[in-house]
């Protein structure tokens, strides 16, 4: 493991040799919510040895409908994200938007997320970069493993080296991603840590109805998958009741079907070993 990841799950007991975790609601939506989540969840990833960090965005800049909620407020949803953070001893991310975000955000969380739509953006990188704070970009849609190094290099050369890249599908037509595990090796390759998105790689985005979908019954197929090839972490949302979630309902797992889905991965990972 990277020294920089054991410093942000200082706070935890883990065993090394697991893949680590990032996990929560894909917005913040109550403080009640992520209460919920981050103790359901820590408990879990404490019996199983598992680090973990807590996830969610306090704003959805990139809905593809006008209509589609956005978010309880970016003050107030930074603070209950820290808040979750500090109740159960946990690092916790969200994503940022455009580089004049990076610094307040970084008061308030451990890693700063680049959404795979805006992973090109130089401004943006720097800006996370220039935080001090872990940085995860995630992989463009339209981009290769390979050609993830430029993002790498712009945040080393801004004085960064706590860099995670993560791999989230290619688009495949207009309203299907697929995924290439290729890009896990080769996004290791470039000597940072690489997790796998096993919820957005399953979008099925561009949806007439201006509501993404999804197929959330393959997510343990790629979470399967994606331990086979090594990947270092899991990006999984989590939400107890997705089908009233107000963002990514279509492709999040059920909360209660997550230790049983970890448990299985575990067996993966030690037989991989």
């Amino acid at each position: 493991m990277e020294p920089f990841l054991k410093e942000l799950f200082a706070r935890q007991e883990y065993d090394e040799n697991n893949f680590f975790l990032v996990a929560g609601p894909c917005v913040v939506e109550s403080e009640e919510l992520l209460l919920e989540v981050g103790e359901k969840v820590s408990g879990i990833c404490r019996n199983l040895g598992i680090p973990y960090v807590f996830k969610a965005s306090y704003r959805k800049a990139n809905r593809t409908s006008a209509a589609s909620f956005t978010g309880i407020g970016d003050d107030n949803a930074l603070a209950l994200l820290k808040k979750t953070g500090e109740k159960f001893k946990l690092p916790v991310t969200s994503d940022i938007h455009a580089h004049d975000e990076a610094a307040p955000a970084a008061e308030f969380i451990d890693i700063l997320q680049i959404p795979a739509f805006l992973c090109r953006q130089t401004d943006l990188l720097v800006a996370a970069a220039e935080t001090g704070k872990v940085v995860n970009v995630k992989k463009g849609q339209f981009l290769s493993g390979p050609a993830m190094k430029f993002a790498v290099e712009k945040i080393r050369n801004a004085g960064n080296n706590k860099i995670i890249l993560t791999e989230r599908g290619t688009t495949f037509g207009y309203q299907d991603l697929v995924v290439d595990y290729r890009n896990i090796p080769w996004m290791q390759e470039h000597g940072v840590p690489v997790v796998m998105d096993c919820t957005h790689s399953l979008q099925q985005p561009n949806q007439t109805s201006g509501v993404t979908g999804g197929n959330p019954q393959l997510i343990g197929t790629i979470a399967k998958a994606a331990i086979a090839a090594g990947a270092d972490g899991l990006f999984i949302e989590t939400h107890p009741n997705p089908a009233v979630a107000k963002s990514d309902g279509a492709n999040m797992l059920k909360l209660d079907l997550l230790e049983g889905l970890l448990k299985q991965l575990l067996k993966l990972r030690k037989a991989m070993k």
